[in-house]
This record gives C-alpha cells, sequence and structure tokens, in this order.
C-alpha cells in the first residue's frame, strides 16, 4: 500500500523491450533497497527484481502491465515518480493508493494561477462514477485533489471521456513528473479505492 506522497525522482537509464513485456533499471537514489520490495512507480506497483549498492533497481513490467498503463512510453532518460510502500508508523499524508491502475488520462492544458498551476486532464468515462469534487484521484503515483469534475462528452471531450481539473502547489509542481508532461503526454490514472468497495456493496447487498 501506499500513500501518493512521492518521495523521490528516479531516472531510467535502460529500457529493455523483451518480446510483448518491458524490462526497465532505475536509478532510484534508495540506498536501502530489498530484494522483491514494491515500489509504486509513476503510479504502478513494481517488484525490484535485482538492485545494486548505489540504489539502481531493475524491475520487469508484463503485458498486463503495459496495456493497462501509460509505463510502455517509458525510455533510457526518462524521469519517473518513485514512492516505497508504507509502514505501520508512516503518516498518511495522502490517500490509500494500491499501486493498482484504473486507466490511463492524457495532460489537456496547463495554466499558470499566481505560483500554483492549474492542470486539466481527460479521463475515460468508465471512471467518472468514482470521482467527486474535493474528493482524491492519484495520477502518476501522486496524491492530488480534485477541484472540478466534469461530465462525459461536455467541454469539447469525445463521449467516452471527461475532464478533471485540480490546483498544483508549487512543492508538487517542482518535486514531481507533473512539470516535465507536454500536452497529451498519458499518465496513470488510480481512482479511490474505496469508491469501489462502496459501489460494489451498493450493487450486492
Amino acid at each position: 500500500m501506499f500513500s501518493g506522497i512521492i518521495e523521490h525522482q528516479g531516472r531510467i537509464t535502460a529500457a529493455r523491450r523483451l518480446d510483448r513485456d518491458l524490462d526497465i533499471t532505475v536509478a532510484t537514489g534508495i540506498p536501502d533497497l530489498t530484494m522483491g520490495e514494491s515500489i509504486a512507480v509513476n503510479g504502478v506497483c513494481l517488484t525490484v527484481t535485482s538492485f545494486d549498492a548505489a540504489g539502481t533497481a531493475t524491475f520487469f513490467i508484463s503485458s498486463e502491465t503495459l496495456d493497462r498503463t501509460a509505463l510502455g512510453r517509458l525510455a533510457s532518460g526518462h524521469t519517473v515518480n518513485l514512492e516505497r510502500a508504507v509502514t505501520p508508523t508512516t503518516r498518511l499524508s495522502g490517500h490509500i493508493v494500491q499501486g493498482h491502475v484504473d486507466g490511463t488520462g492524457r495532460l489537456a492544458a496547463v495554466r499558470q494561477e499566481g505560483e500554483a498551476r492549474h492542470i486539466t486532464f481527460t479521463v475515460p468515462a468508465r471512471l467518472r462514477r468514482y470521482l467527486v469534487e474535493k474528493g482524491s484521484i492519484t495520477i502518476d503515483g501522486i496524491s492530488l485533489t480534485l477541484n472540478d469534475v466534469g461530465a462525459p462528452g461536455e467541454g469539447g471531450c469525445d463521449a467516452d471521456e471527461f475532464r478533471i481539473a485540480l490546483m498544483i502547489i508549487p512543492h508538487t509542481w517542482d518535486h514531481t513528473t507533473l512539470g516535465t508532461l507536454q500536452a497529451g503526454d498519458p499518465v496513470n490514472i488510480e481512482v479511490d479505492v474505496i469508491a469501489k468497495y462502496v459501489e460494489s456493496v451498493c450493487q450486492y447487498r
């Protein structure tokens, strides 16, 4: 389990295609990695398959994960958001994040508002029912608060997508990969798991 509070930014030093899978090597900057531990890489829970004393780790990404996330675009030189799994004594500063991505969205626009940035993303319409204004969402592993949630087809969107808006403070902008995104870039989206459980209970009560 994760909290969506980014601890490190890593750099991809190698990305190797293995038939339908992908093997990536990341300079994490984490000196005390352990074999088999889970690390959220751009919000996707991945397993450390090898590492060295300098904190360079290798992760295997299966075709299933590539099909459901935006990790397939990663290449050598890219920067990624990293978070280690929480411990029982960790402050849960964000929200409950599993690292199990629900879909991918795309950056639509960024607008400067004072020192903050107002950013919008397009998101698949099937995720609309899990999102509410002032609720939580995870984008590339970052726990963020929703300022506005549109409806499918509104604001120039196609019927199979909708827009969300968020206000990003300078710290988050400077210490995550949000500032490196360009319009149209894909991002990993994870909705609040509690919303999915509530839906299931209501359906099958």
